[in-house]
Protein backbone atom coordinates (compact mmCIF):
# COMPACT_ATOMS: atom_id res chain seq x y z
CA UNK A 1 0.00 0.00 0.00
CA UNK A 2 2.91 2.36 0.76
CA UNK A 3 4.30 1.98 -2.78
CA UNK A 4 0.81 2.44 -4.29
CA UNK A 5 0.30 5.70 -2.37
CA UNK A 6 3.68 6.98 -3.60
CA UNK A 7 2.71 6.16 -7.18
CA UNK A 8 -0.66 7.93 -6.84
CA UNK A 9 1.09 11.01 -5.44
CA UNK A 10 3.41 11.18 -8.44
CA UNK A 11 0.46 10.61 -10.78
CA UNK A 12 -1.36 13.65 -9.38
CA UNK A 13 1.67 15.93 -9.36
CA UNK A 14 2.78 14.86 -12.83
CA UNK A 15 -0.28 16.53 -14.39
CA UNK A 16 1.43 19.89 -13.83
CA UNK A 17 4.17 19.06 -16.31
CA UNK A 18 4.40 18.58 -20.07
CA UNK A 19 4.25 15.13 -21.68
CA UNK A 20 7.98 15.02 -22.37
CA UNK A 21 9.13 15.76 -18.80
CA UNK A 22 7.83 14.41 -15.47
CA UNK A 23 5.11 12.64 -17.40
CA UNK A 24 2.89 10.11 -15.63
CA UNK A 25 2.81 6.78 -17.45
CA UNK A 26 1.19 3.37 -17.00
CA UNK A 27 3.00 0.20 -18.09
CA UNK A 28 1.55 -3.32 -18.12
CA UNK A 29 3.68 -6.45 -18.61
CA UNK A 30 2.24 -9.95 -19.14
CA UNK A 31 4.52 -13.00 -18.99
CA UNK A 32 3.95 -16.70 -19.64
CA UNK A 33 6.66 -19.17 -18.58
CA UNK A 34 6.93 -22.82 -19.66
CA UNK A 35 9.33 -25.27 -18.05
CA UNK A 36 11.36 -27.38 -20.47
CA UNK A 37 13.12 -29.18 -17.59
CA UNK A 38 14.24 -28.36 -14.05
CA UNK A 39 16.86 -25.88 -15.26
CA UNK A 40 15.40 -24.54 -18.50
CA UNK A 41 12.35 -22.44 -19.32
CA UNK A 42 10.82 -20.62 -22.26
CA UNK A 43 9.29 -17.20 -21.59
CA UNK A 44 6.80 -15.19 -23.65
CA UNK A 45 6.24 -11.53 -22.79
CA UNK A 46 3.99 -8.70 -23.95
CA UNK A 47 4.25 -5.11 -22.68
CA UNK A 48 2.05 -2.08 -23.30
CA UNK A 49 2.70 1.54 -22.27
CA UNK A 50 0.54 4.66 -22.02
CA UNK A 51 1.98 8.18 -21.69
CA UNK A 52 0.82 11.81 -21.76
CA UNK A 53 -0.60 11.34 -18.25
CA UNK A 54 -1.63 7.79 -19.26
CA UNK A 55 -3.89 9.08 -22.05
CA UNK A 56 -1.86 8.02 -25.10
CA UNK A 57 -0.92 4.47 -26.07
CA UNK A 58 2.66 4.84 -27.35
CA UNK A 59 4.60 1.55 -27.01
CA UNK A 60 4.21 -2.23 -27.28
CA UNK A 61 6.60 -5.15 -27.45
CA UNK A 62 6.40 -8.92 -27.90
CA UNK A 63 9.22 -11.11 -26.63
CA UNK A 64 10.23 -14.76 -26.73
CA UNK A 65 13.30 -16.14 -24.94
CA UNK A 66 14.86 -19.28 -23.54
CA UNK A 67 16.79 -19.31 -20.24
CA UNK A 68 18.92 -21.94 -18.51
CA UNK A 69 20.42 -22.26 -15.02
CA UNK A 70 23.99 -23.00 -16.05
CA UNK A 71 25.22 -22.89 -12.44
CA UNK A 72 23.56 -22.31 -9.07
CA UNK A 73 24.63 -18.67 -9.28
CA UNK A 74 24.42 -18.12 -13.07
CA UNK A 75 21.47 -18.07 -15.47
CA UNK A 76 22.11 -17.58 -19.19
CA UNK A 77 19.79 -17.15 -22.13
CA UNK A 78 18.72 -15.18 -25.14
CA UNK A 79 15.76 -14.23 -27.22
CA UNK A 80 14.10 -11.87 -29.63
CA UNK A 81 11.93 -8.81 -28.98
CA UNK A 82 9.70 -7.09 -31.54
CA UNK A 83 9.02 -3.47 -30.54
CA UNK A 84 6.57 -0.91 -31.90
CA UNK A 85 7.09 2.76 -30.91
CA UNK A 86 4.71 5.59 -31.71
CA UNK A 87 6.63 7.94 -34.04
CA UNK A 88 4.92 10.86 -35.80
CA UNK A 89 1.49 9.32 -35.33
CA UNK A 90 2.27 5.76 -36.48
CA UNK A 91 3.86 2.71 -34.87
CA UNK A 92 7.38 2.05 -36.17
CA UNK A 93 9.13 -1.32 -35.63
CA UNK A 94 12.38 -2.15 -33.86
CA UNK A 95 13.95 -5.61 -34.27
CA UNK A 96 15.87 -6.61 -31.15
CA UNK A 97 17.77 -9.88 -30.57
CA UNK A 98 19.49 -10.12 -27.18
CA UNK A 99 21.70 -12.25 -24.91
CA UNK A 100 21.44 -12.42 -21.10
CA UNK A 101 23.74 -13.45 -18.26
CA UNK A 102 22.26 -13.11 -14.76
CA UNK A 103 24.28 -13.51 -11.56
CA UNK A 104 22.28 -14.85 -8.61
CA UNK A 105 23.02 -14.60 -4.89
CA UNK A 106 21.53 -14.90 -1.42
CA UNK A 107 22.62 -12.91 1.62
CA UNK A 108 20.80 -13.52 4.92
CA UNK A 109 17.53 -14.14 3.11
CA UNK A 110 17.92 -11.24 0.66
CA UNK A 111 17.76 -12.39 -2.97
CA UNK A 112 20.24 -10.67 -5.27
CA UNK A 113 20.02 -10.60 -9.06
CA UNK A 114 22.42 -8.86 -11.44
CA UNK A 115 21.16 -9.16 -15.02
CA UNK A 116 23.52 -8.25 -17.85
CA UNK A 117 21.94 -7.89 -21.29
CA UNK A 118 23.53 -7.12 -24.66
CA UNK A 119 21.05 -6.28 -27.41
CA UNK A 120 21.06 -5.08 -31.00
CA UNK A 121 18.41 -2.53 -32.03
CA UNK A 122 17.61 -2.45 -35.75
CA UNK A 123 15.27 0.22 -37.16
CA UNK A 124 13.65 1.10 -40.48
CA UNK A 125 13.55 4.83 -39.72
CA UNK A 126 16.80 5.68 -37.87
CA UNK A 127 20.37 4.49 -37.22
CA UNK A 128 20.79 1.04 -35.62
CA UNK A 129 22.77 0.64 -32.41
CA UNK A 130 24.05 -1.82 -29.80
CA UNK A 131 22.98 -1.40 -26.19
CA UNK A 132 24.13 -2.84 -22.87
CA UNK A 133 21.68 -3.01 -19.96
CA UNK A 134 22.54 -3.84 -16.35
CA UNK A 135 19.69 -4.43 -13.89
CA UNK A 136 20.36 -5.07 -10.21
CA UNK A 137 17.43 -6.31 -8.11
CA UNK A 138 17.23 -6.76 -4.34
CA UNK A 139 14.31 -8.87 -3.08
CA UNK A 140 13.60 -8.55 0.63
CA UNK A 141 13.24 -11.73 2.72
CA UNK A 142 9.83 -10.79 4.15
CA UNK A 143 6.55 -12.17 2.83
CA UNK A 144 3.24 -10.82 4.10
CA UNK A 145 -0.22 -12.43 4.25
CA UNK A 146 -1.27 -15.66 2.56
CA UNK A 147 -0.53 -14.09 -0.83
CA UNK A 148 3.19 -13.90 0.10
CA UNK A 149 3.53 -10.20 -0.71
CA UNK A 150 7.27 -9.64 -1.18
CA UNK A 151 8.81 -6.15 -1.64
CA UNK A 152 11.82 -5.39 -3.82
CA UNK A 153 13.88 -2.54 -5.25
CA UNK A 154 15.83 -2.46 -8.50
CA UNK A 155 17.96 -0.18 -10.64
CA UNK A 156 18.70 -0.54 -14.34
CA UNK A 157 21.19 1.48 -16.40
CA UNK A 158 21.44 1.67 -20.21
CA UNK A 159 24.65 2.16 -22.19
CA UNK A 160 24.33 2.84 -25.94
CA UNK A 161 27.24 2.22 -28.32
CA UNK A 162 28.00 4.38 -31.33
CA UNK A 163 25.07 6.84 -31.64
CA UNK A 164 27.19 8.85 -32.46
CA UNK A 165 29.33 7.95 -29.41
CA UNK A 166 29.11 5.51 -26.52
CA UNK A 167 27.03 7.04 -23.76
CA UNK A 168 24.95 6.35 -20.64
CA UNK A 169 21.51 7.55 -21.68
CA UNK A 170 18.87 6.04 -19.40
CA UNK A 171 18.29 4.86 -15.82
CA UNK A 172 15.28 3.19 -14.22
CA UNK A 173 14.84 3.00 -10.45
CA UNK A 174 11.92 0.85 -9.27
CA UNK A 175 10.29 -0.11 -5.99
CA UNK A 176 7.36 -2.48 -5.70
CA UNK A 177 6.10 -5.86 -4.60
CA UNK A 178 5.05 -9.22 -6.05
CA UNK A 179 2.33 -11.46 -4.69
CA UNK A 180 0.97 -14.93 -5.39
CA UNK A 181 -2.71 -15.03 -6.33
CA UNK A 182 -2.85 -18.78 -6.92
CA UNK A 183 -0.12 -21.40 -7.33
CA UNK A 184 0.79 -20.55 -10.95
CA UNK A 185 -0.24 -16.89 -11.03
CA UNK A 186 1.78 -13.95 -9.69
CA UNK A 187 0.91 -10.25 -9.82
CA UNK A 188 3.23 -7.31 -9.20
CA UNK A 189 2.79 -3.56 -8.70
CA UNK A 190 5.65 -1.06 -8.81
CA UNK A 191 6.61 2.59 -9.09
CA UNK A 192 9.44 3.51 -11.47
CA UNK A 193 11.39 6.72 -11.92
CA UNK A 194 12.74 6.65 -15.45
CA UNK A 195 15.42 9.20 -16.36
CA UNK A 196 16.32 9.53 -20.05
CA UNK A 197 18.87 11.63 -21.89
CA UNK A 198 17.19 13.41 -24.76
CA UNK A 199 18.08 15.84 -27.52
CA UNK A 200 20.84 18.25 -26.56
CA UNK A 201 21.90 16.11 -23.61
CA UNK A 202 18.93 17.20 -21.46
CA UNK A 203 17.76 14.62 -18.91
CA UNK A 204 14.00 14.16 -18.54
CA UNK A 205 12.01 12.06 -16.09
CA UNK A 206 8.89 9.93 -16.28
CA UNK A 207 6.90 8.62 -13.32
CA UNK A 208 5.62 5.13 -14.09
CA UNK A 209 2.95 3.09 -12.34
CA UNK A 210 3.51 -0.47 -13.48
CA UNK A 211 1.68 -3.78 -13.21
CA UNK A 212 3.00 -7.26 -13.95
CA UNK A 213 1.10 -10.51 -14.44
CA UNK A 214 2.99 -13.82 -14.71
CA UNK A 215 1.62 -17.27 -15.47
CA UNK A 216 4.02 -20.19 -14.90
CA UNK A 217 3.34 -23.67 -16.28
Amino acid sequence: MYFILIAIFFALTAKLYAYDDHDFQVWNTDTQEFKVDKKTKIALEEEFRWGNNAQQFFYQHYDVGIFHDLLKWLNVGGGYRQIYDLVNGSFEPCYEPYLNATLLGDFKGFKLEDRNRMEYNEFDYKIDFWRYRNKFTLKFPWKFTKMEIQPYVSDEMFLVFGQPSTQFNQNRFSAGFDMTIIKNLKVGIYYMLQSSKGTGGVWKDANVLGTKIKLAF
